[in-house]
């Protein structure tokens, strides 16, 4: 066969609206078996490069796929005898389906819609393990699979955050959650009344977006009146940073990203510098730095009493020193709702709007406000190391493996985020806010308990407070 009359008879023969196998095809134009070599030849002649191996895998970034994950995800398929196929998408719009020994399949579709795609994906009828390479993750990402039929994009990097549609509920079922609303806003508006230069908090996690939703509801129509301050430690979640990113420009209000100039001149690090010593540089003392270059007084948090012991010590308004430091043996009364906001000799204020709230109030508020969230709060197959009893994220190639440490690829969730070297893992098959709620309403484990830096030797939470940590 001449390579012309073999490209147009191939793709002539892939007729719209159902999958072909790509050898039978070849045999049936030619009238015999072809060659691996000859099929694709034929196959990237006609519809480009065919990408039938994980080494050539790329993301929605197009960036290769971590190679921390890599070796043991091909481990894992292989061990596990999942039926594996690489979903890429061609120039002229053909679904190619590869099996990673060079067995192809084509799919003609009439245009290139995450639905359309999905659509015939669907109609394949084998328990399947899919792959996508480049656009194909955005285009498969919350896409509504046939159950016999998994994404795998556990060595890809994030992509961009796009919210999801969830249908809003109301407060009929919990009232209580209306007087808590009433009582944090009253709090923000409080704060607001008396300080100078008013700053958020601002984390990115469900706690953060409650309170941002809160401080909307205070001042609306109005625009907030104050910035939200976003530390980076540079080790945040790749998930959590693009989600910082969909924030950046989401809204009306001023968004402050920074990251200790110190951090980075000294590359400070989960891995090299211990997590006491990475936690006091990257947080701690640039929370403080920035506190002080904008001379912010009353700073707004989102930690709740039922979280950890030392928080549970904490006042609504909670004075700090000029040095930023919590004294908990010396702290102003609260007598009902009224508060002591005066501040003397360089005092701040740290507020905490959520501090009667509890994590199963918090996911409630979300599903009635439907507010959107990273996607890491919710369960998927992930990959990751159990590590002195905390099951770690391998999120970046930045990851570093101990010796013989077995790398898991199953469902978890997490309950709580930060650098995620130091964010635990939960397992866990909630995928929605429904199934979050309904799984903490059988749990009485604090969400902090999977968070590293909160059993630093010789470094408690308590004492990091003291020190300025928020």
């Amino acid at each position: 066969m001449k390579n012309e009359t073999e490209q147009m008879s191939l793709l002539g023969a892939v007729t719209p609206g159902s999958w072909h196998d790509v050898d039978t095809l070849l045999t049936a134009l030619s009238g015999s078996q072809p060659s691996r070599r000859q099929v694709l030849r034929v196959l990237e002649a006609a519809v480009g490069k065919v990408v039938s191996s994980l080494d050539d895998v790329r993301d929605g970034n197009s960036k290769p796929l971590n190679p921390v994950v890599l070796p043991h995800l091909k481990q894992w398929l292989s061990s596990k005898r999942h039926k594996t196929r690489i979903v890429q998408l061609s120039q002229d719009g053909v679904l190619v389906l590869s099996d990673l020994r060079g067995h192809l399949q084509l799919r003609k579709l009439e245009s290139i819609t995450s639905a359309t795609i999905t659509e015939a994906l669907n109609e394949l009828a084998e328990d399947l393990k899919l792959i996508p390479h480049l656009e194909l993750q955005q285009l498969l990402t919350n896409a509504a699979l046939n159950p016999n039929l998994e994404v795998i994009d556990l060595a890809h990097s994030a992509l961009k955050f796009n919210p999801e549609d969830r249908t809003p509920a109301g407060f009929d079922q919990h009232p209580h959650l209306a007087e808590l609303e009433r009582e944090s806003i009253h709090i923000i508006r409080e704060a607001v009344a008396a300080d100078e230069a008013a700053a958020m908090l601002f984390s990115l996690g469900k706690d953060s977006m409650v309170m941002l939703r809160l401080a909307q509801k205070a001042f609306a129509p109005e625009p907030i009146p104050f910035p939200l301050v976003n530390i980076d430690t540079r080790w945040k979640f790749q998930e959590m940073n693009s989600f910082r990113e969909w924030m950046k420009t989401s809204g009306d209000f001023d968004f402050v990203h920074y990251i200790n100039p110190t951090a980075i001149e000294q590359d400070v690090s989960p891995f090299t510098h211990g997590s006491a010593k990475h936690t006091d540089i990257t947080k701690t003392q640039a929370l403080r730095k920035i506190l002080d270059e904008n001379n912010y007084d009353f700073v707004f948090g989102g930690a709740r009493r039922d979280e950890e012991k030392s928080r549970a010590k904490e006042r609504v308004f909670s004075v700090r020193d000029r040095a930023h430091a919590w004294d908990p043996r010396n702290q102003r009364p609260e007598l009902w709702n009224i508060y002591n906001t005066t501040l003397t000799n360089g005092q701040s204020m740290r507020v905490f709007p959520l501090s009667n709230w509890t994590e199963l109030d918090i996911w409630r508020y979300l599903e009635i406000e439907n507010i959107p969230l990273v996607p890491l709060y919710f369960a998927k197959r992930r990959a990751f190391v159990e590590r002195n009893g905390a099951l770690i994220m391998i999120d970046d190639e930045r990851f570093l493996l101990e010796p013989n440490e077995k790398v898991h690829f199953e469902s978890i969730r997490f309950r709580s985020l930060g650098c995620y070297p130091l964010s635990g893992g939960v397992e866990s098959k909630a995928k929605n806010v429904t199934d979050i709620v309904a799984e903490l309403e059988q749990t009485n484990v604090s969400e902090r308990n999977s968070r590293v830096i909160d059993f630093d030797r010789g470094a408690s939470m308590e004492q990091k407070k003291k020190e300025g940590y928020f």
